[in-house]
């Protein structure tokens, strides 16, 4: 872990559907907002533009630990069985607004009989408006870290087979 990093989690899942008909950017870009909110009691909306450079993007509003966070995910790459998005989300706290670097990372590899495994990959990063209202506090980054661990593991955990399952339904409708 660098010495920004807030958390890295990894967790997997099973679609039940070949590879060939997963394609994860196309679910992630028409993702309706009821279904964002059925794979996490913490998903508040989403929904997907395109920004100036015209990459794709998909927005989340999600509360993690308590704090509203604003996801504004940016495409890096984008083939059926690998996304990867990159947010500079807003984190909106009791002590003030700031911001986390999020890299999201989604895949799937086959295990043959029709069958994938998914990996839904986050990782954070502080920035240095999130250093900066810290050290205003008074709050070691460390003991910061410490306590945001826990609540954004187990949101990852929880989320993961609900995306499985929703990736898996638009597979099968494809």
């Amino acid at each position: 872990m660098n010495d920004n990093q807030i958390v890295d989690s990894s967790f997997t899942a099973i679609i039940n559907a070949p590879i060939e008909k997963v394609d994860i950017p196309a679910w992630a870009f028409s993702l309706p907002d009821h279904e964002y909110q059925d794979c996490s009691g913490a998903h508040v909306a989403a929904g997907f533009t395109t920004g100036p450079d015209g990459k794709r993007m998909s927005i989340n509003v999600e509360i993690i630990g308590g704090s509203l966070m604003v996801q504004h995910y940016v495409e890096t790459l984008g083939e059926k069985d690998h996304l990867i998005l990159e947010s500079v989300s807003d984190v909106f706290t009791p002590n003030g607004r700031t911001t986390i670097n999020v890299f999201w990372e989604l895949s799937v590899k086959p295990l043959g009989d029709g069958r994938c495994e998914f990996t839904n990959h986050v990782r954070s990063h502080a920035t240095e408006e999130l250093l900066n209202l810290l050290d205003r506090q008074g709050i070691p980054f460390d003991v910061f870290r410490t306590q945001r661990q826990p609540m954004s593991i187990a949101h990852n955990q929880g989320e993961t087979p609900l995306f499985a399952a929703s990736i898996e339904r638009a597979a099968l409708r494809a």
